[in-house]
Order: structure tokens, then C-alpha cells, then sequence
């Protein structure tokens, strides 16, 4: 009926445009946007006929909307949710169409590696519909974790860094289902098979690339330092990883470790409780994954900062070798004082 309607007027419009009716036409066929480059617009669940004048009016800086307001008297408007690229080249009649027909534009979203929920709930909030409270209620749920296949503390290894294109309306729920495509499309075949082979499941794989990516921010060593850590896992000795014991106080600003802070009792410290932790203490990269999967085989058990301050690491088989590689570090320690 709508659209009945719309061809109706727009009828009636040639029948005036034949009449020298150019007042009209112009209404309908005028650029009324005046910004210098294509411009957004955000239409939320708030939004009604009125504030979408508004938004027109204020962000797009609409010198007339007299055609889009007959435009809606005529055939309507139902206020659809989403964003909208409109540019200054738009006339009245094409900008009513897009919005009227919900034709939004899909934009970048970008899931970030962060250490906490509630980092990655804000931070994914900023650039989609959803709020924070609704994603982080969702994330934070034991039942709904459950109901996909984790648990609260395994939940982090859902979400894939990365960019994605997605439709602004995205819903909490529709932005955890979106990660759940992306995260099966990522763990193909080939990659669960090296899992498989390191004797770990996909989360497992997560939660050690977790360790290795607080440990290091140096590409190049990851997947040495994933192979230690792999190596350990085999014979039973604990991970001892610092990041471990910095996620269970919740203190990611500790510069050094104390042996007070070796004594804290949570399944998170690798110090007191062998094995992986009970699920990952950041949102691993991509990376990061991938270098735990194509890990660097070698006999290393033990790793201490090297003594030029680089940010990377020495690597040793054996006790004393380390002994040797933490004196030369504290002694450029000392230098400092």
C-alpha cells in the first residue's frame, strides 16, 4: 500500500513538474545536506519519527527537510535502527528511501586483545548499538556461557581480534553470535588438528597464548617461549608464569614480583597450582594463537629478561644455566641503583 502510494505521488509530481510546478520538484530533487564529506548518522532504539528530523537537521545540516517531512506525510516512516552514510550529493527523495527502506551502510568493528571483559565490553559498545552492561551481562552470565559452551573463565576464548564489518544495530546477543561464526571459521580442520597434536583443545591453545603474549610483546619470541612453556606442561612442572599471579591479584600494573605475591591462593597462579590456568588471562591475537599452534621445538625449561633491557629473554635447558642468566640480570639491576 506504501509504495502504492509513493508511485502516486511521485505521479503526481511529474504531473506538477510538466506544469511548472518546479517549487515542489525542488523539494523532493534539492541537496539539502551541507557537509563536505559522506556523514553517519546513528538511528538507535530511542529514536522516533521526530529525533530522526533532528539528527538530519543538527549532524547533517539539512538547509531544508519541508520535502522529507511530505515525503513522510504521505507514505510514512517507520523509524528503522542503524547507521546511515548520507553525502551532500544526496537530494531529498533518495535520503527518504534509504532511511525509510532501513539501507544502512555496514561499518568496521574492531575486537580488540584486552585483558578483561569488561575492557572488551566498553570497547566494543563504543562502535556498535549495544551497551556495555548488555554485553558484559551476557559475558559475565555462568548459564549463558554455558548454554555456548564455556564458562566464565573460558569465555575470553571466544573473541578473535581482528576487524570486522558489521551492521551498527548489532544487538549484544548478535554481536556474541557473530564471534561464534568467526571463531568456527577460524578453528578449521587444520588448526584443531595442531591442537590435537600438542595434546590441547582450542581453549587451552587460548589460555596458553594468553601467558605467552603478557610474557612477551616480542613477535619473534613467542613461539620459543610458547615451546617452553609446552615443554613444562609435558613433564608436569608449573608454568611459574608472573603474568599468571598479575591476573590473579588484578594488579596488571606490578612491576616486580614478590614472594608475598607467590602465596596468593587462586587457581590463576601458576606458582601454587601446576598446569594451565582455569581459562585465559587476556583475549589473545591472532598471533598469539598461532604461535602457540606452530610452537619452536627445543629443550628450553627456563627464561629470565635479558640483562639489556630489551624486553626479550634468555632461554635455558637447566637450572644452573638460568642461575647464570638471572645473576647477569640482577647484577644490571644493581647498575641502575
Amino acid at each position: 500500500m506504501k509504495n502504492k502510494k509513493l508511485i502516486l505521488f511521485i505521479c503526481i509530481v511529474l504531473v506538477i513538474i510538466a506544469g511548472g510546478g518546479i517549487g515542489v520538484t525542488a523539494l523532493l530533487f534539492n541537496h539539502p545536506f551541507n557537509v563536505s564529506k559522506p556523514t553517519f548518522i546513528y538511528i538507535d532504539e530511542n529514536d522516533n519519527t521526530d529525533s530522526v528530523l533532528v539528527k538530519l537537521e543538527t549532524q547533517l545540516n539539512a538547509s531544508t527537510l519541508t520535502g522529507f517531512k511530505m515525503l513522510i506525510r504521505l507514505n510514512g516512516y517507520t523509524v528503522r535502527t542503524g547507521a546511515y552514510r548520507l553525502a551532500a550529493e544526496q537530494n531529498t527523495l533518495t535520503a527518504y528511501r534509504l532511511l525509510s527502506h532501513g539501507h544502512q551502510t555496514p561499518v568496521k568493528l574492531i575486537v580488540p586483545s584486552v585483558r578483561t571483559i569488561g575492557q572488551l565490553s566498553r570497547t566494543v559498545a563504543r562502535q556498535i548499538m549495544a551497551d556495555s552492561a548488555s554485553i558484559s551481562t551476557l559475558l559475565t552470565d555462568s548459564l549463558y556461557c554455558d548454554s555456548l559452551g564455556y564458562t566464565r573463565e573460558t569465555i575470553a576464548s571466544l573473541f578473535l581480534p581482528n576487524t570486522y564489518e558489521v551492521y551498527w544495530n548489532m544487538t549484544a546477543q548478535g554481536f556474541i553470535a557473530r564471534m561464534q561464526k568467526e571463531h568456527a571459521r577460524f578453528w578449521d580442520k587444520n588448526r584443531r588438528a595442531k591442537a590435537s597434536e600438542i595434546g590441547l583443545t582450542p581453549t587451552e591453545v587460548s589460555t596458553l597464548a594468553s601467558i605467552v603474549e603478557e610474557e612477551t610483546a616480542n613477535r619473534a619470541e613467542k613461539p620459543t617461549i610458547a615451546g617452553l612453556y609446552l615443554n613444562r606442561l609435558r613433564i608436569g612442572m608449573p608454568l611459574q608464569a608472573d603474568p599468571t599471579v598479575k591476573f590473579a591479584l588484578q594488579d596488571f600494573g606490578l612491576k616486580r614480583i614478590l614472594y608475598k605475591h607467590l602465596e596468593t591462593e587462586s587457581a590463576y597462579n601458576t606458582y601454587k597450582h601446576p598446569g594451565l590456568p582455569p581459562g585465559p588471562i587476556r583475549i589473545p591475537s591472532i598471533e598469539g594463537i598461532e604461535s602457540v599452534l606452530n610452537y619452536a621445538p627445543h629443550n628450553y625449561l627456563y627464561m629470565c629478561a635479558k640483562e639489556d633491557f630489551s624486553g626479550t629473554h634468555n632461554f635455558a635447558a637447566t637450572l644452573a644455566e638460568h642461575q647464570v642468566n638471572a645473576r647477569r640480570y640482577q647484577a644490571a639491576l644493581n647498575r641502575m641503583r
